[in-house]
């Protein structure tokens, strides 16, 4: 009998391997799809290193079929040596035949982005979590940031105020 572990997969370094701040800060983010990553190999084994970045990637609709553009996945040096490894290659990304439908129709319509925000272990199956997202105007930033700086200084001015009392 196996022992159950909880809530991270210790084999496979934890929960989150990557995320992507950035979109956040410059898209709205309005419908979140769980995809799965086709992998190689030795991709599998630098992620589990923890060699994965999303930072600058997107995600692409192309006959089709979902893919994953500028995703890196920095190679072990111990990697196969019958294998060229590229860090940046394009990735499929794996959805139900409806998600893809619908991701279709909300991107060329209604002038969708697809941004991936997250990578991360489920089992021991690499995760990617697509949003749909609208981008930001500049003023809209300036906003966040403005709201994300008051709040940071009320709880600066409710801790000093706690203890003064």
């Amino acid at each position: 009998m196996g022992k159950k572990q909880s809530g991270k997969d210790k084999a496979n370094g934890g929960g989150t391997i990557a995320q992507n701040k950035r979109a956040r800060h410059d898209y709205h983010l309005e419908q979140r799809y769980e995809a799965g990553l086709a992998l190689q190999g030795w991709e599998l084994k630098a992620i589990r290193a923890g060699r994965a970045n999303i930072g600058e990637s997107y995600a692409v609709i192309h006959d089709g079929e979902l893919y994953l553009f500028g995703a890196q996945v920095t190679p072990l040096i111990s990697a196969s040596t019958h294998v060229v490894a590229d860090a940046r290659r394009t990735r499929k990304l794996l959805l139900h035949r409806q998600e893809i439908d619908v991701l279709i129709g909300r991107v060329q319509r209604d002038g969708y982005t697809l941004v991936p925000t997250a990578l991360y272990w489920k089992g021991n199956k690499v995760k990617v979590e697509v949003a749909l997202a609208k981008g930001k105007q500049a003023h809209d930033k300036r906003d966040a940031s403005k709201e994300r700086d008051w709040a940071r200084e009320k709880q600066r001015l409710l801790r000093r105020h706690n203890k003064d009392a």
